[in-house]
């Protein structure tokens, strides 16, 4: 039965919803790529802001969908201009995330995510520290020396690298707000759990609230 004023019982006074940043990180090879895709497959309401990179295009990956494939002196002149939210080196190439996407959508009262290196994560904190931080990882580093050597993309020096970072950027976690586990052959599962904590940020009491 709904309450009247006179009932002597204060009405629930609700804090509107505000739209969130994610930032989804963790070490390479553990399925960040395989995620969102699988997100956007679902149609889940969000705006999904492309990285940019120096880096070149592997023949799997489509410009402007996995990556926003721009020249070296492209993103200087971007970085000079104030027009990254951040960027980093990483492996001898140059990865940013462009400040007007994550601003627009969220003005839109969009919710949008990024998908950061840890390096890059760590700069946002400082900077928005009202996003919401979630990090991927592999049920061990063994399943994670796996995935890598199946993607054949890297050479045994790259390979060996990528898994010393790795295993540096696991202790990270405490630096992150969630943890979600990508088990393999159960990205469907990662997924739920990405959007369960989406969920819930979206019933706090007291919203974030990320001003680009």
């Amino acid at each position: 039965m709904k309450a009247s004023p006179s009932s002597g019982q204060t009405p629930l006074l609700l804090c509107p919803t505000k739209p969130l940043l994610i930032v989804l990180s963790g070490p390479s090879g553990v399925g960040k790529d395989a995620v969102l895709v699988r997100m956007k497959a679902s149609s889940y309401p969000m705006k999904y802001v492309t990285t940019l990179t120096t880096r070149q295009r592997r023949p799997n990956e489509t410009n402007g969908i996995d990556y926003h494939f721009v020249s070296t002196q492209q993103f200087q002149s971007m970085m000079k201009n104030k027009e990254l939210l951040e960027q980093a080196e990483v492996y001898g190439n140059w990865y940013g995330i462009p400040k007007a996407a994550v601003k627009k959508a969220l003005e839109n009262g969009e919710d949008a995510i990024v998908k950061i290196d840890i390096q890059g994560a760590a700069t946002i904190k400082n900077i928005l520290p009202q996003a919401v931080f979630i990090f991927l990882v592999p049920p061990s580093i063994d399943d994670l020396r796996l995935r890598l050597k199946q993607r054949h993309t890297e050479l045994p020096s790259d390979f060996v690298l990528r898994l010393r970072t790795a295993e540096e950027e696991m202790k990270q976690l405490s630096f992150f707000d969630y943890i979600v586990i990508n088990r393999g052959g159960e990205i469907d599962r990662a997924v739920a759990d990405i959007t369960a904590i989406i969920a819930a940020e979206k019933c706090r009491l007291i919203p974030r609230e990320v001003v680009v």
